[in-house]
C-alpha cells in the first residue's frame, strides 16, 4: 500500500510516498515559495538523482499538480500511475477539542476544519487548501486528517485549563491544546521499542526541540501535560517565538512601543526567542558558533533556552512523579550534542545523567545516558510523516 503524506504550509508543500508494505520512502520533496517569485519544486526519488523544476506556481493545486506529475514521470518517478496511490495522509495542525484522534475526511470533517480556523489562523487554512487541492487532482483516493493537536486530547482539565473566567473556555475555547502532537507521540512510542518495555509501562518527557519547541510528559503512553498552549507561542523560548512571559509586559510595551495589536503579535511570534535576546539569529548553529567566539549576548541566548527546556523537564518529573526515559528529538534535539549536555547539566538530582562520550551523536537513534542514570536518555529523530502514513493505512485499511 502506497500513502502519499502531504504537510502544507502558507507558501510551502512538503510531500513524501511512502511504500508501507515495508515503510520505504519511495520519493519525497518540497514544492516552495508558491504564489511568490522564484518558486519551486524539489523532488527526490530514492536511487536516482534529485530534480529541480522551476516555474510559476501560482497555489497549492498547482503545487499538487506538479507534485504528482513528478511521482509518474518516467525518468525520475516512482509509480506508474496516480492510482498507485492508495491513501492520502494530510498533516493537520490544530483539531480543537473535536477530534481526539486521526480521521477519514469526509464533508463533516471539512466543517469541522473550517471551525477550527480561528484558533490557528496561519496554519489551518494551508492546510485546508491542500486538501481540498488533493480532492480535487484524486477525487476516489481516500483521504485522512492527522492532527498536530489530537495527541494531547488526554491531558486532564487540570492541565489544561487556564485561570481566567471559565466562561471563555465555553464561548471561545480558550485552552491549553499542545502541538507537535505527531512528533511526540512517534518518539514515545519508538523510546519504548528500543527500552525493550510496553510503553503503557513508561512514564517518558520528550522533548521536540526546534524553530519551534516543545515538552511534554507521558505516562503510560498517553500526554499529560505539554509546554504549548492556546497557540504555539507559550512555553519554552524559541528561534523567534518568546514562549512563557508575564503576560502584563504586552500592554506595557504596546503603550510604551505604541503598537497595535498586528504589530506586538509580530513581535512575540517573530522577533523575540533567542533571535531578540541575541540580536543576531534564530539559527542555533549560528548562535552556537558566535558563543564560542565570545558573543556574550549569543551565549546568553543558549542559556535561557536550554534552562527553560531544563525547568520543564524538572516539572514533568514532578507530575510524572519518577520518569523512565527522556527523549531529545527534532532538529535540535537529535543534531546538537551542546544544547543536550546543557540541558542535562545539573539535572543528576532527579536522576539524569548524561554520557559526554555516547552524547557525541548527529541525528541517529542512540541511548546517551550513563550506565548509573536511572533515566535513560535517547536521542530519537522524528518521523511525523511515518506517524501520519501509519494513521492513514490503520484507517483507510477498515
Amino acid at each position: 500500500m502506497n500513502v502519499l503524506v502531504i504537510n502544507c504550509g502558507s507558501s510551502s508543500l512538503k510531500y513524501q510516498l511512502i511504500d508501507m508494505r515495508n515503510e520505504e520512502v519511495l520519493a519525497k520533496g518540497l514544492v516552495e515559495r508558491i504564489g511568490i517569485e522564484g518558486s519551486r519544486i524539489k523532488h527526490s526519488a530514492t536511487g536516482k538523482e534529485q530534480k529541480v523544476i522551476e516555474e510559476p506556481i501560482k497555489d497549492h493545486r498547482r503545487g499538487l499538480e506538479l507534485v504528482l506529475n513528478a511521482l509518474v514521470d518516467a525518468e525520475y518517478g516512482v509509480i506508474s500511475s496516480l492510482s498507485d496511490i492508495n491513501a492520502v495522509g494530510h498533516r493537520v495542525v490544530h483539531g480543537g477539542e473535536e477530534f481526539s484522534d486521526s480521521v477519514v475526511i469526509d464533508d463533516k470533517v471539512m466543517e469541522a476544519l473550517n471551525a477550527c480556523v480561528e484558533l490557528a489562523p496561519l496554519h489551518n487554512p494551508p492546510n485546508i487548501v491542500g486538501i481540498k487541492a488533493c480532492q480535487e487532482l484524486m477525487p476516489n483516493t481516500p483521504m485522512v486528517a492527522v492532527f498536530d493537536t489530537a495527541f494531547h486530547q488526554t491531558i486532564p482539565a487540570e492541565n489544561y485549563i487556564y485561570p481566567l473566567p471559565y466562561e471563555y473556555y465555553e464561548k471561545y475555547g480558550i485552552r491549553r491544546y499542545g502541538f507537535h502532537g505527531t512528533s511526540h507521540k512517534y518518539v514515545s512510542l519508538r523510546a519504548a521499542e528500543l527500552l525493550g518495555k510496553p510503553v503503557e509501562e513508561l512514564n517518558i518527557v520528550t522533548c521536540h526541540l526546534g524553530n519551534g519547541s516543545s515538552v511534554c510528559a507521558i505516562k503510560g503512553g498517553k500526554s499529560v501535560a505539554t509546554s504549548m498552549g492556546f497557540t504555539p507561542l507559550e512555553g519554552l523560548a524559541m528561534g523567534t517565538r518568546c514562549g512563557d512571559i508575564d503576560p502584563a509586559i504586552i500592554p506595557f510595551i504596546m503603550q510604551k512601543e505604541n503598537l497595535s495589536f498586528e504589530e506586538v503579535n509580530t513581535l512575540l511570534n517573530k522577533k523575540s526567542g533567542v533571535l531578540g535576546i541575541s540580536g543576531l539569529s534564530s539559527d542555533f548553529r549560528d548562535l552556537e558558533e558566535a558563543a564560542n567566539n565570545g558573543n556574550e549576548r549569543a551565549e546568553l541566548a543558549l542559556k535561557v533556552f536550554c534552562n527553560r527546556v531544563k525547568e520543564y523537564i524538572g516539572a514533568y518529573s514532578a507530575l510524572l512523579c519518577n520518569v523512565d526515559a527522556l527523549v531529545f528529538t527534532a532538529g535540535i534535539g537529535e543534531n546538537s550534542s551542546t544544547i543536550r549536555e546543557k540541558v542535562c547539566e545539573g539535572l543528576d538530582c532527579i536522576g539524569i545523567k548524561l554520557d559526554e562520550e555516547l552524547n557525541k551523536v548527529r541525528g541517529k537513534e542512540a541511548i546517551v545516558s550513563t550506565d548509573c542514570s536511572q533515566v535513560k536518555i535517547l536521542v530519537i529523530p522524528t518521523n511525523e510523516e511515518l506517524m501520519i502514513a501509519r494513521d492513514t493505512v490503520k484507517l483507510t485499511s477498515k
